[in-house]
């Protein structure tokens, strides 16, 4: 062995040197590991196949729920109709949204239904009045503050007239 301290004309010692020569032996010796390509495909495709297919489950699931919630509190009206546009002597349709806006039709629905969908819009509950009609179910929404054509955002107070029966 020779000295450690001489630098070679590569810049390196003798000691770097040794080292990088049996590092290169070991490398050279070692067996490449088995690696097959096409199964790990398969297998990442897999797994996101099935994860995709867990989220949308869920998803559907949490919509069923909720619809199945909203039809049990008495909001089983909820479905909109297309047109984005309502009869302005509605006292009973809410228009929510900007671009288009989404009318929702509050007649007959509970008030709990009804305070359940102000949380989906992100709309605040304001004054709850009762009043007595003639042919409605206790405790429905006979009326709604504000309605069609006014047109109500996030964050904005939606009262309720209820049938008192």
């Amino acid at each position: 062995m020779t000295s450690y301290g001489d630098a070679r004309p590569s810049g390196r010692t003798p000691f770097e040197e040794e080292l990088m020569t049996a590092m290169n032996r070991f490398a050279d010796s070692a067996e490449t590991p088995a690696f097959d390509a096409p199964q790990i495909e398969r297998r990442t495709r897999r797994r996101r196949t099935v994860g995709i297919a867990a989220v949308a489950a869920a998803l559907i699931a949490a919509g069923g729920g909720t619809a199945l919630a909203t039809s049990a509190a008495g909001g089983g009206s909820s479905t909109t109709p297309a047109t984005s546009t309502a009869a302005k002597s509605d006292a009973t349709t809410m228009l929510y949204g900007e671009d288009p806006t989404i009318p929702i039709d509050f007649a007959g629905w509970t008030l709990e239904g009804a305070k359940t969908y102000l949380l989906k819009t992100q709309t605040k509950l304001g004054a709850v009045t009762e009043k007595a009609a003639g042919d409605c179910k206790p405790g429905s929404v006979i009326g709604v503050s504000p309605h069609a054509p006014t047109i109500v955002h996030n964050g904005d107070t939606v009262s309720f007239v209820v049938c008192a029966g």
